[in-house]
């Protein structure tokens, strides 16, 4: 969807992506492409003043708690987790403070947000560090992480109260307090397939996937991390649907993850 144009020759990537994609039972013998992993994000160095000032003022115009207090709003004492999941916490900051998020606020790394990719925008949830006991209660509000084997992607101020924030990721257990939506039915889903290295190779598999699913909208989009993504709106979000072109779709171009939108 951007004006760059991939290495590739035209020919040489239409055939390139159709080789390299298409249902799972039919693409199981496949060579994996060698994709690089995002390493957990680097500690921040010497910062400017005008760095500092960015990093530590809240945006305007968002509704940021002001602080961890203020997400026990409405939870009880003592209250039970309606879900719980363990895995390996991550966390982000730079370069995407400031930015939008999934839920459509601007991303603060210094308020108590984390990125998931299937709960609910607006869930509670307490992370809890395995290896130190250190926990801390968090919001929702963006979508990640896009890395296999992750769970949670944690803002800078939420990976500092955890201690994941030095060693960059780490085992933890994630409790849903609250949520505003059921987490078993209903919502809107959408697959998403990355990252992928060059925008050509990119454009190629959304003409691809647009010839096959003719009623899914399909577009491309660079990540601020660099590599570019493409994403399938399948008719309606649905998620069954959705959760079907995931089992489906095989590509040595990038990992298939299933995203709720809402």
């Amino acid at each position: 969807m951007r004006g760059l144009v991939g290495g590739l020759a035209r020919g040489v990537s239409i055939a390139l992506v159709v080789a390299l994609l298409g249902f799972a039972s039919a693409c199981g013998g496949h060579k994996q492409a060698r994709v690089k992993t995002p390493p957990p994000p680097a500690i921040p160095s010497v910062q400017t003043e005008a760095q500092t000032q960015s990093e530590t003022t809240p945006p305007k115009g968002v509704g940021v708690e002001r602080d961890a207090g203020d997400l026990d709003a409405g939870i009880p004492a003592g209250a039970k987790p309606i879900y719980v999941e363990t895995g390996t916490a991550s966390w982000y900051g730079p370069p995407y403070h400031n930015r939008k998020a999934a839920n459509g606020e601007v991303y603060n790394m210094n308020a108590m947000t984390a990125a998931h990719l299937t709960l609910p925008m607006g869930s509670i949830v307490r992370v809890t560090n395995s290896k130190t006991g250190r926990s801390a209660l968090v919001r929702i509000n963006d979508r990640g992480p896009f890395v296999p084997g992750r769970i949670v992607d944690l803002s800078m101020a939420a990976a500092k109260a955890i201690d994941v924030y030095r060693a960059g990721i780490a085992p933890v257990r994630l409790e849903v307090l609250k949520a505003p939506a059921p987490l078993d039915t209903g919502g809107r889903w959408t697959v998403q397939i990355g990252s992928i290295a060059e925008e050509g190779t990119a454009d190629e598999l959304v003409r691809h996937l647009a010839r096959r699913y003719h009623s899914a909208k399909v577009q491309s989009f660079e990540s601020p991390a660099g590599g570019w993504w493409v994403r399938v709106r399948v008719a309606g979000d649905d998620r069954v649907r959705a959760q079907q072109l995931v089992s489906e779709t095989k590509t040595p171009e990038g990992e298939v993850f299933l995203v709720r939108v809402d």
